[in-house]
């Protein structure tokens, strides 16, 4: 495994001496947000996590390597090539043997991460089950990573474009730990609220290290979900970005826009329709969720050494 990861030396550095240490995925960057919009901040947010204490780590895959930390150029290569395909487990294998160039997704950064020996993650949205998903079977493999990966991903909820109920169904029966970080309600990424509660709530980056460290312990395999709701100035009005969701796909629907391809074009949809709003409102959070994530990461990495 160790011939396909190769590291910054600022991440090298961190995991040789069990310093604190995020992951990051890159397709947030590739097809999550437009240029220039998505290096500013793929930028902040590494500043942001070292700030707080931690190492970022922002993960992507190019010839024929895992990268675990990228440069400055690299970061720009994600950024700004429109060629980089969206990589999940399935294609993982065939992208690094291919030597193309693949952003990492949830569930493939949760993989990487692990093979690099990091348990903490910070996103945006977490993929899941999506509506009419009874009729599609449209089912996210970030779901089954986490069922498996023992990485922890602090998120603002699932993409609001998605059927929350159904995730948190499946997630449960997945075993999988839905944490509530200072709420009680799942946020639904652009709105604080789902009308859905979370399995516990946790108020501090200790309690939630202290979790992790024992459910690892005990070794109880699998990831969970640290539900982070994005800032209340941050936030858009529940009902008003649902009406946008519906209108967005019923567009999605009329145009058999199916797949992988479904989550780029609502968003880009949503954008829209909002007028912006979504785009400041998804950096937003994804800054949040960094901060919040070097503070547990923090916490965590204490935990776990303590234990050695």
């Amino acid at each position: 495994m160790k011939q396909y990861l190769t590291f910054t030396e600022e991440v090298r550095h961190a995991l040789e001496n069990n310093l604190p240490v995020v992951a990051l995925e890159t397709t947030i960057i590739s097809h999550g947000m437009p240029y220039p919009q998505n290096i500013e901040m793929a930028k902040e947010v590494e500043q942001i996590i070292r700030d707080n204490g931690a190492v970022p780590a922002t993960i992507g895959i190019m010839d024929g390597k895992i990268k675990i930390g990228l440069t400055d150029s690299e970061l720009e290569e994600f950024a700004t090539n429109k060629n980089v395909a969206k990589v999940s487990r399935r294609d993982f294998a065939y992208i690094l043997a291919s030597g193309k160039i693949g952003a990492t997704t949830v569930a493939a950064t949760m993989i990487a991460a692990e093979m690099a020996g990091i348990h903490m993650f910070a996103t945006g949205g977490i993929g899941g089950v999506h509506r009419e998903g009874e009729i599609t079977w449209d089912v996210s493999a970030d779901l089954t990573e986490l069922a498996q990966t023992n990485v922890a991903v602090v998120c603002a909820g699932a993409k609001s474009i998605l059927d929350i109920g159904r995730t948190l169904e499946y997630l449960e029966t997945q075993g999988v730990p839905v944490v509530g970080y200072r709420t009680d309600e799942f946020p639904s990424f652009f709105a604080r609220e789902s009308g859905f509660g979370v399995d516990m709530r946790i108020d501090t980056p200790e309690e939630v290290g202290k979790m992790m460290n024992t459910k690892w312990d005990l070794g109880l395999k699998g990831g969970m979900i640290i539900a982070n709701p994005v800032p209340e100035s941050d936030a858009l009005n529940h009902e008003e970005i649902e009406a946008v969701i519906q209108k967005a796909l019923a567009e999605a629907k009329e145009n058999n826009i199916a797949g992988k391809q479904v989550t780029p074009f609502m968003l880009d949809k949503v954008k829209k329709l909002t007028e912006g709003k979504s785009l400041a409102t998804n950096i937003a959070l994804v800054k949040h969720n960094a901060e919040v994530a070097a503070k547990i990461a923090v916490a965590y990495q204490k935990e776990a050494n303590q234990g050695k």
